[in-house]
């Protein structure tokens, strides 16, 4: 493949160089996202289950994903040049598969909908304005970092990664879970429904506890400076005065 970052990260999980392998992890991959939106499906008839469904389950994605960085010691014990692997296929990836399908369970959540004509057609264009750029966020920073570091190979491995060097480190400090945060609000807007966006209202909080609990805990650790970053560059979303920069880090890539 020439996905940057590819053959880091093959090398690292062996089934990605077959065709076997990789239909094995897209198969579990989706097998998971499946089962979580079925889950979705049934509890929906349960009104008030619909909201504190989506609470629940993804925290609990964010859970999983976790235990990747709580158990690395451990694994790295255990499994050696091979813990990564077994980290990535049972934690990154059912965690990644159950976050992904709440993100998507945004779209369809029931409930009591703002159907007024003005609230309707101004969250219509700001729905599709903030999945655009979450979208085109998303694109540019697997390209502009690659998928070995997106799927966090370097956790694993620190003396095999390198500084990526982009314009999106001094706008943002997470262009990924701003990326989805983004897609998020966008998918909420377009359903207008009550649960949905009081949910968007909710989920911010819950990526950051996230990020200060857990990533930025390693990274504080590999990286000392990072505390001094950390107050200069705000996470998701970027201060008045680069929002110019930032569009453009979105046009051209730079």
């Amino acid at each position: 493949m020439n996905l940057k970052g590819f053959e880091n990260l093959a090398r690292h999980v062996p089934d990605l160089y077959s065709t076997t392998g990789r239909i094995k992890i897209v198969a579990s991959f989706f097998g998971i996202f499946a089962l979580t939106s079925l889950y979705f499906i049934i509890t929906d008839n349960i009104p008030t289950w619909t909201l504190d469904s989506q609470i629940v389950v993804m925290s609990l994605g964010y859970l999983i994903l976790s235990r990747f960085f709580t158990q690395k010691e451990k694994f790295i014990k255990t499994y050696g040049s091979d813990s990564y692997r077994q980290a990535f296929g049972r934690f990154t990836l059912p965690g990644l598969a159950i976050i992904f399908a709440s993100v998507a369970h945004i779209a369809y959540m029931n409930g009591p909908k703002l159907t007024q004509p003005a609230i309707t057609t101004i969250f219509t264009w700001l729905g599709w304005l903030c999945i655009i750029i979450g979208v085109t966020l998303w694109l540019r920073a697997v390209s502009t970092f690659g998928v070995d570091n997106l799927t966090m190979l370097y956790v694993y491995f620190p003396e095999e990664g390198s500084m990526v060097n982009s314009s999106i480190y001094g706008i943002i400090r997470h262009p990924i879970y701003g990326a989805a945060l983004r897609l998020s609000i966008g998918l909420a807007l377009l359903n207008r429904g009550i649960y949905p966006l009081t949910f968007i209202v909710l989920l911010p909080l819950i990526v950051f506890g996230w990020v200060r609990l857990v990533e930025e805990k390693e990274l504080l650790k590999r990286i000392p400076v990072y505390a001094e970053y950390r107050k200069r560059v705000p996470a998701f979303f970027p201060s008045p005065n680069r929002i110019i920069d930032f569009f453009k880090y979105l046009i051209t890539g730079k």
